[in-house]
């Protein structure tokens, strides 16, 4: 049967277009129930006897939530006690049009077996579609057509099968509706408390409005949020304006909202307090009003120390906020403040972290901590508080009424024990939103079968380099070898440098489940004694692995260079090879340096270094910064795989060797793809920072009588070189981390929605990734673009397609940060654990950062940072005077400038089991009252075996 829809719309030139649209009805869509004897569907879903008990419905019986109960109550939905639910077209197409992140979860429990989930098309069965009435809202109508299904389903369902159909709703006037047309329903609150089974699943209830009611108080401590069509008008008008909020990590009472202006141009509004943050969440999308000139703040030097879970801390907040406003501060610091006046989209996410027990006996309502410091606190009920007290566990916030302090949330798991070292590994990649999950079989479906051979159709369009003298050199214990290398000697005088990259584009081919689960991941996330791979372990650490002595697939870039390191010719080809050698860094140096070796690897390695170092020095001398960032190393046991040893990362020749080919390889593929593709080049760029971002750097300098010339790359790089004091010899490092500091992020971007192509960090005018594709799934987009270029593959539309292009590279950058920011808390992780059974430690450091209470320390022996406070609640705070045109701080008459040196004693604070840190108290200099005491001794580190 054929319905059609007629209807006109003016087009954007003024023009009247007709639309028709036609509907298909059907008589042969299927129930999925196995009681069913009427329609003929061979693989039934439903089961006969849908067991769930409950107080409130006796008999057997199939569950249909409305659409509000499968956006609000998704996690109640998952729960493996849920079973045999029919979910309906409507619902479905609301849903994905509401929450995308939902509309993927209710997917994959339809798609899970042993769930007994069941999607009827009711909007194309003849006996359940309905039309909308004339006055009927598209909402009402879509209640209405629920209704009809569950009335068709009551009748369908034969007597004799003793089944019996529940609607699930929240909807008070819904609910009345089909207890009037003699439907059975409920609110999914008073279903789910009837469960006998499992009692507890009442805490992973999200509160509906009626309940939020209850938790707070009568008195309104937040504005009103103004309406979205009220934030629209003054939007278009210049009243409000939109932003993504970021809070404050070390200040969750201020926050800036970043409001994006044309191309990479973005302007920010700071935010102070609970009243102009209003309710505001950590990546909100929210309206602001820009506030009066005379009522401008400068963002707050205070760093709010964080002394552990409380119960109700309310008085302490208005404390902390009294100290943000009591600040005399310089005209200059002042920056653009204003106050949220309405929330455009919420970007809550699940939260980990802590439950704070109420120290009300028998209470059922608790406070939240999450993990993320910049995430208010949030207010749940839980039955099992005592059970979960010392746990990491995850909540979602349901709402936030403006008569609450707290948002109000809801239970959703357990994750295992606080300090734990897996739960807290599982914590770091939830929080950063990094996928971990085992591979799917259908991703798995799509690797090559075993044993797997270089066949005579594979050889097609590759050239045969076997022959060749390639090794790979990595660091120590890496199966994910990405990149090989070659130098011979060529008989006309000149060399041929070769960079082999893993040929990973051969095995995943565009638009299959691998494929997309790649670009999804978009990168391997490297933690401490653990790794996440982009791709499945037989690709990453087998197939597509370096590996020495095997053969392997790989897409060559080989130039013709003479002994000046100047390239004569570039050529592109996929090739097979088979590595003679895989080294790691220091096997490498060894072989350089040992005079009596002269086998044909090191000849090779030897021709390499020498062209790296002419190469690098090139580079220097175009302005490529060499800046500095104190990274770690641990050594393990092998048997606890605790923490044992750790030590800053020692970097050799080899490690700068390596680098250089690989930007060279990274460049000329950049120049070629953009040659043959101007429109759709995946490229990387760093964009050179703001003046002001180097203010700090500015002022760090001038401390030590220095100039630093940041007007362009090469004048700053210039500026390091000769930044040097006589008897100070780590200050240059200590300078070049905090220019670090000042840079801005390297992201991905489409040449087609750019203009600014330039790399600011490494000083070259256009630059790609393309020699780590089983680590980065932007190189495998650039093989393919690459391989088009020289005739070695085909093409398919998503790969021309610039906005595609671009939406791709905004993932790869999210998740590039992600895993940045994961591994930098799995190395802090590991740096708690190491020092926790070592008692008191005494180390000499330098002042990063100086803040109005405090100091930020670097610890050189153990790339560590830390925060030495001059404020302690047990005692009377010293006099401290900050000056942040210096920036100095005065303690005591004592002034601490930044990169003075100090000795601190290093200890772990484990007494906030959640937010465990590393505490550092000042030594050295002597301040009365102030510093501490020498500890006693420092005890003897354990004997344990290394695992190196």
């Amino acid at each position: 049967m054929l319905k059609s829809k007629t209807f006109v719309k003016k087009t954007r030139s003024g023009g009247i277009l007709k639309v028709v649209r036609e509907h298909y009805l059907r008589d042969d869509i299927w129930c999925g129930s196995e009681v069913c004897v009427e329609c003929k569907d061979e693989t039934p879903v439903l089961e006969k006897d849908p067991c769930m008990e409950s107080n409130l419905c006796t008999f057997p019986h199939y569950l249909i939530p409305d659409t509000n109960v499968v956006l609000h109550q998704i996690d109640i939905l998952e729960d493996r006690l849920i079973r045999n639910v029919i979910i309906l077209q409507t619902v479905l197409q609301e849903v994905r049009h509401r929450s995308a992140p939902v509309y993927k979860r209710i997917k994959d429990a339809i798609h899970t077996k042993e769930k007994n989930f069941y999607t009827f098309t009711n909007e194309h069965h003849r006996e359940t579609f309905i039309e909308r009435e004339p006055g009927e809202s598209a909402n009402d109508r879509n209640d209405r057509a629920i209704r009809v299904a569950v009335q068709w389903y009551s009748k369908h369902i034969p007597d004799s099968a003793n089944v019996k159909v529940v609607l699930l709703t929240n909807d008070r006037l819904n609910k009345e509706k089909a207890e009037q047309a003699g439907l059975i329903a409920y609110k999914c609150e008073e279903y789910i408390k009837s469960l006998i089974a499992n009692p507890e699943l009442i805490d992973q209830l999200a509160l509906t409005s009626d309940d939020k009611n209850e938790i707070t108080s009568s008195k309104i401590l937040f504005p009103e949020h103004l309406p979205l069509s009220q934030i629209q008008a003054g939007i278009k008008s210049g009243k409000y304006i939109q932003g993504t909020f970021r809070a404050n990590r070390d200040n969750y009472l201020e926050g800036n909202v970043f409001v994006q202006g044309e191309g990479d141009e973005s302007t920010e509004i700071l935010l102070q307090g609970l009243q102009q943050l209003n309710r505001a969440v950590h990546q909100d999308v929210v309206a602001v009003e820009l506030l009066p000139r005379k009522d401008w703040v400068a963002p707050s030097a205070v760093v709010l120390q964080d002394d552990g879970p409380k119960a109700e801390d309310d008085e302490q907040e208005e404390e902390e906020e009294k100290k943000l406003q009591m600040k005399q501060v310089a005209q200059q610091a002042l920056k653009p403040t204003g106050r949220v006046v309405g929330i455009i989209k919420r970007n809550w996410r699940p939260y980990c972290g802590m439950l704070s027990v109420s120290l009300i006996k028998e209470a059922t309502r608790h406070l939240f901590t999450p993990a993320d410091r910049r995430i208010p606190k949030i207010r749940i009920e839980t039955r099992r508080a005592d059970s979960l007290a010392g746990q990491r566990i995850m909540v979602a916030i349901d709402g936030w009424p403006k008569n609450s302090r707290y948002p109000n949330g809801h239970f959703m798991k357990s994750l295992g024990s606080a300090g734990d070292r897996e739960t807290e590994t599982e914590v770091l990649l939830l929080e950063h939103d990094v996928p971990h999950l085992p591979f799917s079989q259908n991703v798995l479906s799509f690797l090559p079968k075993m044993p797997w051979t270089i066949t005579d159709d594979v050889m097609k369009n590759r050239v045969d380099l076997r022959h060749l003298c390639v090794c790979s050199v990595d660091p120590p214990g890496c199966t994910d070898i990405d990149d090989a290398l070659h130098c011979r000697d060529l008989e006309n005088g000149n060399l041929e440098v070769g960079v082999h990259i893993a040929d990973v584009s051969h095995f995943i081919r565009p638009g299959n489940a691998l494929d997309q689960e790649a670009a999804n991941r978009g990168t391997t996330v490297y933690l401490c004694g653990m790794r996440i791979d982009m791709v499945p372990e037989l690709l990453s650490s087998n197939l597509c692995s370096l590996r020495s002595n095997v053969e392997r697939l790989a897409f060559s870039c080989i130039w013709e260079m003479n002994h000046n390191a100047e390239i004569l010719n570039t050529r592109f080809t996929k090739s097979v090879i088979n590595s003679k050698a895989s080294l790691t860094y220091a096997e490498a140096q060894m072989r350089i340096d040992d005079t009596s070796m002269n086998d044909d690897i090191t000849k090779s390695l030897r021709g390499l270094n020498k062209l790296a170092k002419i190469l690098k020095a090139g580079r220097i001398e175009k302005g490529a910064l060499t800046l500095s960032s104190p990274e770690v190393r641990f050594h393990m046991d092998s048997e606890t795989h605790d923490p044992i040893d750790l030590q800053t990362k020692q970097l050799m020749e080899t490690n700068s060797m390596v680098e250089e080919f690989m930007l060279l390889a990274n460049i000329s593929v950049a120049q070629k793809i953009y040659d043959e593709f101007s429109e759709c080049a995946l490229l990387r760029k760093h964009p050179s920072p703001p003046s002001s971002n180097y203010d700090i750097l500015h002022k760090a300098a001038k401390a030590k009588n220095l100039v630093i010339h940041t007007e362009s790359a090469k004048e700053l790089a210039d500026s390091l070189n000769d930044a040097e004091i006589d008897g100070f010899p780590y200050f240059n490092t200590l300078l070049r981390i905090l220019t670090t500091r000042c840079m801005m992020q390297a992201v991905y971007f489409c040449s087609g929605l750019d203009s600014d192509f330039r790399h600011y960090g490494l000083a070259t005018p256009i630059y790609t990734h393309f020699t780590s594709p089983i680590r980065r799934y932007s190189d495998i987009i650039v093989h393919r673009l690459l391989a088009v270029a020289i005739g070695a593959d085909s093409t398919y539309p998503a790969l021309m397609d610039k906005h595609k292009q671009a939406a791709l590279c905004n993932n790869l950058n999210y998740r590039h940060k992600m895993a940045q920011y994961a591994q930098r808390s799995s190395v802090a992780f590991h740096t708690q654990l190491f020092f926790k059974n070592r008692g008191i430690l005494n180390e000499e450091g330098f002042i990063l950062f100086v803040r109005k209470n405090a100091i930020i320390i670097l610890i050189p022996k153990f790339g560590l940072e830390g925060t030495v406070f001059f404020e302690n609640k047990n005692k009377p705070s010293p006099k401290m005077v900050f000056n942040e045109e210096i920036p100095t701080l005065t303690v005591e008459g004592h002034t601490f400038n930044m990169f003075d040196c100090v000795r601190v004693t290093i200890s772990l604070d484990a007494s906030n089991i959640q937010h465990q840190k590393i505490r550092m108290a000042l030594l050295e200099p002597v301040i009365p009252g102030v510093s501490v005491p020498p500890p006693d001794s420092e005890p003897e580190a354990k004997k344990m075996k290394l695992d190196r």
